[in-house]
């Protein structure tokens, strides 16, 4: 098993790597719409903008969703894997009926050729001021 941490994705929130490689599989850990340089206590999200007491001065759903997207395809390529080897994919959204009609129809231009498995769950928070997270596997030649 080898840890694989991608230079120009967002440092991970604890003590993890951005992914494993296992055989020919790779595990990512979740992902975030972070910027690379960002951290935990800077929100670094596009689209996010917060007062001093962390409410939502400014909130763009679906800048996050493409920056989540493009952090997965830094990891993925880091690790000696592609976009179109994802063949697992599981989404955690904190507002399923605000943002899963948006999500789903920004993952649809995305998946055009690969289509991996999929599931979208909604959950109560994330540990920094995010609203969407994807947990991924893919394989690596």
């Amino acid at each position: 098993m080898s840890k694989i941490n991608a230079e120009d994705a967002p440092k991970p929130v604890g003590l993890y790597p951005h992914a494993r490689k296992v055989g020919n599989l790779l595990f990512l850990s979740g992902v975030g719409p972070r910027t690379a340089g960002s951290d935990a206590n800077d929100s670094g999200v596009p689209g996010l903008k917060l007062d001093h007491n962390g409410n939502f001065l400014e909130f763009d759903f679906e800048a996050q969703v493409h920056s989540v997207f493009n952090n997965v395809k830094r990891i993925l390529e880091a690790s000696g894997s592609s976009w179109e080897q994802l063949v697992d994919v599981q989404v955690f959204l904190v507002n399923m009926k605000r943002d899963f009609h948006t999500f789903n129809k920004i993952y649809a231009e995305y998946f055009k050729e690969n289509q991996p498995c999929r599931t979208t769950v909604e959950i109560n928070s994330l540990p920094t001021p995010i609203a969407i997270e994807l947990k991924c596997v893919a394989t690596v030649e």
